[in-house]
């Protein structure tokens, strides 16, 4: 079983690297037993595997069980050959297992092995202390029930968790110290090493590094693999955070490029084991890996580099003043406005000998976080404000809205009225609503789609006698339950009314055109791109469909016609959908694609386009591919970090999509009065007049402003302002980078000396400010130069200390902001 393990009550990401046996990713070995046999069994199997096959010597195990566990003791001296001396009793720490105060708990036992048996026996607290005896097999016998008040009653079932890490048993097998030197890890080790160009083994910092970099690269690897994304909450978060971590210890190696990408088949390769079929997903996702590894490498070097001069001002400022604690308002900003983490943050602040004031930067993170939720959408505050009400008995609602758009009779079971409107009210159980008002509904029984695996919620109406109301918004709870979002139109409807549901049948449609050619398009992109593409969320609306996917690279115009050729091909096929309720294994060994992070029950229905798509899902869809009509692409783009979007319609949308293009089509050939097949080659040859002429343009007011004396300008610009020669120039109106062009070459005739350039137009005037080599940085800086004579303009700005630029809005001002110059250069110098 593969586990991640970075944070919760396990939490010890600071002890991987530093100790010989903590991970953020292993491979658990283990079973469950589910009343089939228990401690007997249990104990016999596990000493017959640890003795037997692996051929640990038993003068060399130890045995403990929890101290109350008379029955555990006995089965060990009898099933063993083990000593009384080796079966040891422990306390409830170490030796009873439970989820939280009360559900199933029982006792455990575990099996110890020596590792340096060669050296005098010590005490076995102070061997597993010192990790000389160290833990490989763990049985956890779930005996009881703890209820309410500490009461414990035998469960009905007594079952049995056997595990035991991968790692540890192969560094006991192979008889090495740490698990660091086993086979698991010592091929990326010496790849990490290799790149670092230094060796493994020096026990030192490096050392640790580079166990850091081989542990969080295997995480790193797997987590892609399996389709998580870096993003900033969620799995996303921890991907990103341990990828971060590597990529900093990397940096203590020295290595102030990207690295850990290159590492990434060293990884494939380790797993792959001796038939080259283990874990065969990292083969198929090699691609993507790499290319999201790298681009969050870039990206995050790019961030600290950035952060890091923000964070030496901010140390600068407090050290001037007296102090040695980074503020938690500068912390937090490092962090919001720089995407510095706080362990980074943390770190840095120590080189510095600097303290940092957690407690006032999470008390801003805080602050920023219910900003955040304030800003949530309507949907989701609608869900979050109702779920209590509405959701209470956690009961789920029956769908029966795959094949019918109407149902009668329909019960509702709670009412909620939202005071203050749908969006922003407070939501008070009702026992009715009246015309006008607005609240939601959960009914026993709905036709009405709930938001949710992409798809967006149902619209139509209720009605009962006497009454009638909109449904503005379907959302679906965590425990299954429907909201209803309603607005009373007529009559009042009582808490146990009997209901008539309606949907809205065109847009509902719609919607299943779009979902359906998202299962098409998933199947297609991964037929022309690769297994590597995964599913990374999904958009399925009436008017469009949005389609998110793992992929390292933009896709070229040929793999994207491909890809919409193919969707289509088996929309012309008009192939039956099939529906079908499944056991899970089933439908996942049959090949069901599922979304990584969705929660599925041991039940699950597939939706299938027999020969092409098969996979789980609970949303509405086209009875056959031919009601999609026509697929067509209508934009593909980069979101996140490996992560592209593709945005397409279909039916009517594809249809209007259409027309609207053959519309522009048209006007285009009208203005500039050729047929419609040769409007693309006109249009082209009139863009390479514009360039040529706008080149052209160019060097005319290149020529015009920087012609004149070759002293830089006619001598009488050239002025000296306390020692230092300045040419100031107001230019016409150009593109930025024509009056860098212009500076340079003035700087370049002037020599040694300062170039100030004014330009703009009514409501925009601009700066630039050039400064010589000889004198930029120690005598002169550009950007506080072109600052001061930008706020003449009620501007700002900044830049290097050679060359800087800046703005502001009051056109009307530039020329008095030019005649300042002079002043503005004498009193930087310190002579004003």
């Amino acid at each position: 079983q593969k586990c991640l393990r970075v944070s919760g009550k396990h939490n010890d990401l600071e002890n991987v690297g530093p100790s010989p046996r903590h991970h953020t990713f292993f491979e658990m070995l283990g079973n469950f037993s589910f009343g089939d046999y228990f401690k007997e069994e249990a104990i016999r199997f596990g000493w017959d595997l640890v003795t037997g096959a692996w051929g640990l010597p038993p003068e060399h195990l130890f045995a403990t069980v929890f101290e109350e566990d008379d029955e555990a003791f006995d089965l060990w001296g009898r099933l063993s050959s083990l000593p009384q001396g080796r079966i040891l009793r422990c306390g409830a720490a170490d030796n009873f297992w439970a989820m939280g105060d009360t559900g199933p708990c029982g006792p455990c036992s575990e099996i110890f092995v020596d590792l340096h048996p060669e050296e005098p026996e010590v005490d076995f607290a102070e061997g597993s202390e010192s990790g000389r005896y160290i833990e490989i097999w763990n049985l956890v016998f779930m005996q009881f029930e703890r209820r309410e008040g500490g009461e414990t009653v035998d469960l009905p079932n007594p079952s049995v968790d056997t595990g035991a890490g991968l790692e540890r048993v192969s560094a006991v097998l192979q008889g090495v110290g740490s698990n660091y030197d086993t086979d698991l890890f010592q091929p990326i080790l010496a790849a990490a090493a290799a790149v670092a160009d230094r060796s493994y083994g020096a026990g030192d910092d490096g050392d640790v590094s580079l166990r850091v970099i081989a542990d969080h690269l295997r995480a790193v690897s797997f987590l892609l693999s399996d389709g998580v994304i870096p993003s900033n909450e969620g799995r996303g978060y921890v991907l990103r955070r341990i990828l971060r971590r590597a990529v900093r210890h990397g940096l203590r190696l020295g290595l102030e490029d990207p690295f850990l990408h290159r590492l990434v088949p060293v990884v494939e390769e380790t797993f792959a084991g001796p038939t080259g079929r283990r874990y065969p997903q990292h083969g198929a996702t090699r691609a993507a890996t790499v290319a999201t590894v790298r681009a969050e490498e870039e990206k995050f070097l790019s961030t600290l580099a950035a952060g890091a001069r923000e964070f030496q001002d901010q140390v600068e400022r407090v050290r001037k003043a007296g102090g040695s604690e980074l503020p938690g308002v500068s912390a937090f900003q490092l962090y919001d406005t720089f995407g510095m983490p706080l362990e980074v943050l943390r770190e840095m602040a120590e080189e510095e000998r600097f303290t940092l004031d957690e407690t006032g930067f999470q008390e801003h993170l805080d602050d920023q976080r219910r900003r955040s939720r304030a800003a949530t959408g309507d949907g989701q505050k609608k869900a979050q404000a109702l779920g209590a009400i509405l959701a209470g008995e956690g009961e789920a609602t029956e769908f029966l809205g795959y094949h019918q758009s109407e149902l009668e009779g329909a019960r509702v079971l709670r009412l909620a009225k939202l005071d203050g409107g749908a969006s922003s009210g407070q939501a008070v159980s009702a026992a009715a609503l009246g015309a006008g008002e607005t609240g939601a509904a959960a009914l026993d029984r709905t036709v009405f789609y709930g938001e949710g695996g992409g798809q967006v919620g149902d619209l139509g109406a209720v009605t009962w006698e006497g009454g009638r109301a909109r449904v503005t918004d379907t959302q679906k709870t965590g425990a299954g339950t429907v909201l209803h979002f309603l607005e009373v139109e007529q009559g009042t409807l009582p808490a146990d009314a009997r209901l008539r549901l309606e949907i809205d049948s065109e847009r509902r449609r719609a919607v299943e055109r779009n979902h359906t050619a998202t299962h098409l398009l998933h199947a297609a992109l991964r037929e022309v791109l690769g297994e590597g593409v995964r599913q990374a969320g999904s958009l399925v609306a009436p008017d469009r469909l949005r389609f998110d996917f793992t992929h390292p690279r933009p896709l070229e115009p040929q793999e994207l016609e491909r890809v919409e050729t193919l969707v289509n091909r088996w929309v012309f096929k008009d192939v039956d959908t099939r529906f079908e309720i499944r056991d899970h294994a089933e439908a996942v060994t049959a090949g069901a694609m599922a979304l990584f992070g969705e929660k599925y029950g041991d039940r699950v229905r597939t939706v299938e386009i027999p020969g092409f798509s098969l996979e789980l899902c609970g949303g509405c869809h086209v009875g056959g591919t031919g009601e999609i009509g026509l697929l067509l692409i209508t934009a593909e783009r980069g979101i996140a970090s490996g992560v592209r979007r593709i945005e397409a319609v279909t039916g009517e949308g594809a249809l209007e999509r259409s027309r609207e293009q053959a519309q522009r089509l048209a006007e285009v050939s009208e203005a500039l009065g050729v047929a419609p097949d040769r409007a693309a080659t006109e249009a082209e040859a009139l863009r390479r007049q514009v360039k040529e002429k706008d080149a052209e343009l160019a060097k005319l007011r290149l020529e015009l402003a920087a012609g004149g004396a070759s002293s830089g300008g006619g001598d009488e610009e050239v002025q000296e302002v306390a020692g230092i020669r300045l040419l100031v120039r107001q230019v016409p109106t150009a593109p930025a980078g024509e009056l860098r062009n212009i500076a340079d070459t003035l700087k370049s005739k002037l020599g040694s000396g300062v170039v100030v350039l004014g330009s703009g137009e009514p409501g925009k005037a601009s700066f630039i400010v050039a400064v010589s080599d000889d004198l930029a940085g120690s005598t002169l800086h550009a950007g506080k130069l072109v600052k001061a004579l930008a706020a003449e303009v009620g501007g700002g700005g900044g830049g290097r200390p050679d060359f800087a630029q800046a703005g502001g809005k009051d056109f009307d001002a530039l020329p008095g902001a030019l005649e300042k110059a002079p002043e503005i250069l004498r009193q930087q110098r310190g002579d004003g």
